[in-house]
């Protein structure tokens, strides 16, 4: 039953990291719901955070010729170089406010099915309103996306610090009302989500540890290799998907799942 939990929370975590609909929000409700496994709630809540580096590394393969900055041309190093310091400075906010804030996110909000459920209900309806109201894109790519504009994403990012927001909504709807098209507001969700998921890890492990049963052990080497796996391929799926559909389907999905999760706790 804890390698069923395991790989189904992997797949969940795989599908829904990179997508607006909150990856974190989901594998809450899938924990609170199906109550299989016995897990230690220590290892759990460790665990969420951990399999998300198996994700992060999707974007790391599926982008690297975008974010490789050890190339021989001079030119291509100091364009690599920029754009890196552009996802530094977006992701400022969320190391500032995670370090600030984390303990109190963690308590009253990380085991709340009520609190995700009214996230995605409610940023579903922001979501389908804001693409309906922006029209015009003008940042096509990442050379006119100044430091202010990657700064102001950072902070809407900090947005998805609440389960059932959507780290990676968040930022795309940050990006899209600054004027980013589509797929670069995604792409660059994409790139600030390695820093981010790195950071948020790493606190994780300083304030929980890496005590960890050899079994535990086994169940996160599967988790990080199943939502690397499933990451990967809802990425690609998502790429060719913005080149011509709207964000519309996922506002719709998020306050669907949202009612039914609110009807399923009353």
């Amino acid at each position: 039953m804890n390698v069923l939990l395991v790989i189904i929370l992997s797949i969940v975590e795989g599908i829904t990291e990179f997508l607006p609909i909150s990856s974190t929000g989901h594998m809450i409700l899938v924990n609170n719901f199906l109550k299989i496994g016995n897990l230690r709630k220590e290892f759990m809540d460790s665990f969420l955070v951990i399999i998300q580096l198996g994700a992060i590394l999707s974007v790391v393969v599926y982008f690297f010729k975008e974010l490789n900055p050890f190339v021989k041309d001079k030119d291509i190093f100091k364009e690599k170089m920029i754009l890196w310091s552009k996802i530094v400075i977006g992701v400022l906010p969320a190391v500032v406010l995670g370090l600030l804030f984390d303990d109190m996110i963690e308590e009253y909000f990380m085991d709340s099915s009520l609190i995700v459920a009214l996230m995605l209900i409610l940023y579903g309806i922001i979501f389908m309103f804001i693409e309906k109201v922006i029209k015009k894109s003008k940042i096509n790519k990442f050379d006119n996306i100044n430091y202010s504009t990657a700064f102001i994403i950072g902070i809407f990012q900090c947005l998805a610090m609440i389960p059932g927001t959507s780290r990676s909504g968040a930022t795309i709807m940050g990006g899209l009302l600054l004027g980013l098209t589509k797929a670069v507001a995604a792409e660059f969700s994409f790139f600030l989500a390695i820093p981010t998921m790195v950071g948020a890890t790493l606190l994780k492990i300083v304030k929980n540890g890496l005590n960890f049963t050899l079994n535990e052990w086994g169940l996160l080497l599967l988790g990080s290799f199943l939502s690397f796996i499933i990451a990967y391929l809802s990425i690609k799926w998502l790429m060719d998907y913005l080149k011509n559909k709207s964000f519309k389907v996922f506002g719709i999905y998020r306050i669907i799942l949202g009612i039914i999760v609110l009807l399923l706790l009353l």
